[in-house]
């Protein structure tokens, strides 16, 4: 195809208004694609890039970053053979220049060509540009109400993008596929069918699954949705078995259904993700010294391919404000979020509703129609694809330790997954670790015997006067992944549940198994921060205070031993020395230096014990099978020192293990655990407290042996069980 002058000199006019004001943001491994294309190009194949808009800034900023990378350059001639088109990009919109209506011109010549030359291929590349979704820098409330959505921008609107969001687009390069394996998809399924046409749509409907991960789905306004929802015929059921059951008209059935939906349903609002994403990035800057994020790019993986149910622990009301910001800063869409209805408050409860959140009422026990018109909401969702978020404790904990789930969110997701229409799902257990708490004072009252408070809008906005303190950092580490159809399969659970239908005992037993899989996957997510590991050491002294020595001694130790004994992959230990975890806290004022015999001692200051003890219990798990051990090992020594066996160690320790299982959400079986007591034995044997001869294990006298014995006992009594 000739090249077109015009064209040429508008691409580099173009070029270089863009190169001086826009900064795209390329997500996703470019190097990883780019082995990919080698792999699969061992015929040298052209590479063409494939956008939905026909769009010459797109294309611009495109073939900018595909010559930064080394790729083949969007912009140079794509040459099959004696064939030739005059540029490697393919758009898949249908110009009125084009000569079809329906199909882009070069798609049409490109497939003729491949029909008549089986052995050729051209590999193409989707690439999507979104203007003024960037994770980045936000900062003008009117910038968030004109970023792009679904709809395509008029030329005007692209105008607006540019100016706008010159260092604030994201561009992302997918996986590569084969033109002609398409085509042969195309002939296999029917010789008539339209090559092109097929192409499009399956390359279409890819473009929509990676916006759809970005922007979330396509939503029609609050009101449609709640009319659409009460035109299904679950909840027209339940709305006439209710005028029957209550001796009420119709109609007014009909009218509690639409209240409860009102109650229910979120209006999401990409202007409204877009604000709370510039008031936050303030909130956090002021608040936080920074937000650490570990393992996200599994969760974009996984995004493509998967229903997402983020289930993160539930320690502050920050969690799922951070957790939203997390995802939205990454590139994908905001989840829908359970949240409970005591957070309708006035004002704030409508932004929540904005930003995605739906309510939930805290019993449904004996309400069939609310039942029936919230797990219909709940499928909507999830039959359009929409990634969930909820908290499976339920409220949050007091303690520092997990809760207990609350399976009712599971279960409805479970079943109305076997109702049809959603992809599989797949659970994203995500932790929490924080160094300071904004509730912080009011868990303290309660831990202390006061009333749990109800949240109000004037308790929000006290605490928002917290905002200049020092919160010291925040991690959000994400969790192995819980597959859902894994644990149905393993389950033999039926296929099809129906929303009236009794869960079958199979599907109770995979509700049970994924509660399960999710708390004990956030605590292998475990971060051990600066200010959990010296709460360990200090709440475990007997008057929370240690020498400087002493303390220094005892981090060494923990670290030492999460090192060499790393309770899982996932964890994170942190990477300041021991010294600099002493001056953290104080800066963080958790603790103090005092003078005590002439000696520098550390204890935990005034009214921070409580607290102190919640940030030691989130990491307690991680160090409670030696404590056992060192405990057992004690009272041994205790009686009369004579030597252990390794096999009455096991068996003492496996009948206490169920308890402590459930207790602390560990991950071991008890065939593990058997294995990971003879490793903790290693450790001690490494570091001179014990010795084992002929299966007999006999604890050294020295008096570092019986402190260090010591220091991991504690752990164990002073826990035994949820303060």
């Amino acid at each position: 195809m000739a090249t077109n002058p015009y064209q040429n000199f508008y691409r580099k006019f173009t070029k270089k208004i863009l190169d001086k004001i826009v900064s795209p943001q390329v997500l996703g491994d470019t190097e990883a694609l780019e082995n990919k294309i080698n792999i699969e190009n061992e015929h040298q194949f052209p590479v063409c890039y494939v956008i939905q808009d026909d769009s010459t800034s797109n294309q611009v900023l495109i073939d900018n970053e595909t010559e930064k990378r080394q790729f083949s350059s969007a912009f140079a001639p794509l040459n099959l053979g004696e064939y030739q088109e005059d540029d490697s990009f393919l758009t898949l919109e249908a110009t009125k220049k084009n000569a079809s209506s329906f199909y882009p011109d070069k798609l049409i010549r490109l497939v003729e060509y491949l029909l008549k030359h089986p052995e050729n291929d051209v590999l193409l590349v989707p690439v999507t540009v979104l203007w003024g979704r960037s994770p980045e820098n936000e900062d003008s409330w009117y910038k968030a109400l004109m970023a792009d959505a679904w709809t395509k921008p008029t030329g005007i609107k692209q105008a607006l993008n540019i100016t706008l969001y010159g260092r604030e687009n994201y561009i992302e390069f997918h996986q590569p596929v084969s033109l002609q394996g398409l085509i042969q998809q195309a002939l296999e399924m029917s010789p008539n069918f339209s090559p092109a046409h097929y192409v499009v749509t399956e390359l279409n409907t890819q473009f929509n699954q990676y916006k759809e991960a970005i922007l979330g789905p396509d939503l029609s306004d609050r009101r449609n949705v709640i009319n659409k929802l009460m035109m299904t015929d679950t909840v027209k059921a339940a709305i006439l078995t209710e005028s029957i059951h209550k001796k009420i008209s119709v109609g007014q059935a009909e009218n509690l259904a639409k209240k409860y939906l009102d109650e229910i349903v979120s209006d999401y609002s990409y202007s409204t993700i877009r604000f709370a994403d510039i008031a936050l990035t303030k909130l956090w800057t002021q608040l936080y010294d920074g937000i650490e994020v570990h393992n996200f790019d599994m969760v974009r993986e996984l995004s493509k391919d998967y229903e997402l149910v983020y289930t993160p622990c539930h320690r502050s009301h920050i969690d799922y404000l951070l957790l939203s910001f997390v995802i939205h800063k990454r590139g994908l869409m905001v989840p829908h979020i359970a949240a409970g209805i005591n957070l309708n408050m006035p004002v704030v409860g409508q932004i929540m509703r904005g930003a995605g959140a739906y309510f939930i009422r805290r019993s449904f026990s004996g309400n069939a129609l609310y039942t029936a018109v919230f797990k219909e909401y709940v499928h909507s969702l999830l039959s359009r694809n929409t990634p969930l978020e909820y908290f499976v404790e339920g409220g949050r904990s007091r303690t520092g330790l997990l809760l207990p789930a609350k399976k009712g969110m599971l279960a409805m997701t479970i079943q109305s997954h076997l109702r049809g229409n959603s992809k599989p799902i797949v659970f994203i257990p995500t932790y929490f670790g924080y160094e300071k708490l904004l509730e912080g004072s009011s868990y303290i009252k309660e831990l202390g015997g006061q009333k749990k408070q109800a949240e109000s809008l004037f308790g929000l906005l006290k605490s928002i006067q917290k905002i200049e303190k020092v919160f010291g950092k925040v991690h959000v580490n994400f969790g192995e992944p819980v597959f859902l159809a894994h644990l149905l399969k393993e389950n033999h659970a039926p296929e099809h549940v129906g929303l009236q239908d009794e869960l079958p005992d199979t599907v109770k037993q995979v509700v049970n198994a994924v509660a399960e899989d999710i708390l004990e996957n956030i605590n292998k997510a475990v971060v051990i921060n600066p200010i959990s590991l010296i709460s360990l050491v200090l709440l475990n002294a007997p008057t929370h205070a240690l020498a400087e020595r002493d303390v220094l001694q005892r981090l060494e130790q923990f670290r030492g031993y999460l090192k060499q004994h790393c309770y899982d992959t996932r964890m994170k230990i942190t990477e300041l020395s021991n010294h600099e975890i002493i001056q953290y806290a104080i800066q963080l004022k958790q603790i103090e230096f005092v003078e005590h015999d002439n000696e520098r001692w550390i204890k935990v200051c005034e009214k921070q014990d409580a607290l102190l003890k919640y940030f030691s219990n989130n990491i307690l798990h991680t160090f409670i099978l030696p404590a056992l051990i060192a405990n057992i090992l004690k009272a041994q020594l205790a009686n009369d020192n004579s030597d252990l066996t390794i096999d009455a160690l096991k068996e003492s320790a496996l009948q206490v293990y169920p308890e402590i299982k459930k207790q602390f959400f560990l991950k071991w079986t008890e065939e593990q655990l058997l294995l990971e007591i003879d490793q903790v034995l290693a450790y001690f044997v490494a570091e001179w407290v014990i010795q084992i001869q002929a299966q007999n294990i006999h604890i050294n006298d020295a008096d570092d042996s019986l402190r260090f014995l010591s220091s991991f006992a504690h752990l164990y009594e002073l826990n035994l069980t949820k303060e």
